[in-house]
C-alpha cells in the first residue's frame, strides 16, 4: 500500500490503462467507466479507445457525464439491469460508485463479469472505514451541511449507503473470493468536503471522530483506490 495525493489517482489509472493498451500490441481497447458521473476524465492522449459511461439516472450525474469529454457513448439507469455484454471490455473503471448504491456487491458482479480476462479493474471508493466515511453516512441533516462545506460548482450530495464491500476490507474480501488479483493499493484524501472552504473544520471533526471511534476510523485518509487484474487462468472463479 502506498499514499497518493488525490491529483495522483488519475494519473496512476491513466499509465496503467497505456500499460494495457501497450501490452495489446495497439489493438483498440474497450473501456467502461462505472460511475461516470463522478470521478476524473482519463487521459487517453495517443490511445485508441472506445470509452463507455453508465450511472445511476440523477440530474446531477447527468450534467456531470454531459460534460465529460473522454466518453465515446453512456447510458444512466438502473445499474442491476443496465446492457453491459459479458467479457467486452478490457479496462473496467469504478469511480465513487460503490459507496452511494444499494445492492453494491452484486452490481459490482456485473461489472466485473463484463471484464475480459487479463483486464483491469480499477476502483476509486470512499472508504466506510474511514472517519470521514462515517460523517458522510451519519451527519445529521446531511444535504444541507454537505452543501455548506463543499466547494462551489462541486455534484450535489448523492446517496450515503456503504455498504461493507465499500471499505477497505471489504473490497479485499470480495476481490479475493472471485479471485481477482489486487495489484496495487493507495490511500487518498479527496473527499469533497475535505477539499472545500471549510476542509480544516472537517478534518478536526474527522480526527475528533477517529479518537472517539478509539482508532477504528482511519484519520489519514478517506478513499482507497485500487488497481485489480482479472486473472489469464482457467483456474480462477468465472464471473
Amino acid at each position: 500500500m502506498s499514499d497518493v495525493r488525490m491529483t495522483a489517482a488519475g494519473g496512476v489509472f491513466s499509465q496503467r490503462i497505456r500499460e494495457q493498451w501497450n501490452e495489446q500490441l495497439g489493438r483498440r481497447l474497450d473501456i467502461l467507466v462505472a460511475g461516470c458521473g463522478r470521478g476524473t476524465p482519463l487521459d487517453l492522449d495517443r490511445i485508441e479507445a472506445r470509452v463507455t459511461g453508465v450511472d445511476e439516472d440523477r440530474p446531477d450525474l447527468r450534467a456531470a457525464t454531459a460534460a465529460r469529454t473522454d466518453l465515446n457513448v453512456w447510458s444512466l439507469g438502473d445499474l442491476r439491469s443496465a446492457a453491459l455484454a459479458p467479457r467486452s471490455y478490457d479496462v473496467v473503471c469504478v469511480e465513487f460508485l460503490l459507496e452511494r448504491i444499494p445492492h453494491a456487491e452484486l452490481v459490482l458482479d456485473r461489472i466485473v463479469n463484463g471484464l475480459r480476462p487479463g483486464g483491469l479493474l480499477l476502483i476509486r471508493m470512499r472508504d466506510r472505514k474511514s472517519a470521514y466515511g462515517f460523517l458522510d453516512r451519519k451527519a445529521p441533516f446531511r444535504n444541507r451541511l454537505w452543501r455548506w462545506l463543499a466547494p462551489a460548482g462541486a455534484v450535489g450530495p448523492l446517496p450515503a449507503v456503504y455498504e461493507p464491500v465499500s471499505s477497505r476490507e471489504g473490497i479485499q474480501s470480495y476481490c479475493l473470493m472471485r479471485g481477482l488479483m489486487i495489484a496495487e493499493e493507495h490511500t487518498l484524501t479527496s473527499g469533497t468536503a475535505r477539499l472545500g472552504p471549510r476542509g480544516g473544520l472537517v478534518a478536526l471533526l474527522c480526527r475528533a471522530v477517529g479518537r472517539l471511534s478509539g482508532g477504528r476510523l482511519a484519520t489519514d485518509h478517506d478513499e482507497v483506490a485500487l488497481v485489480v487484474r482479472k486473472p489469464q487462468h482457467h483456474f480462477a472463479r468465472l464471473i
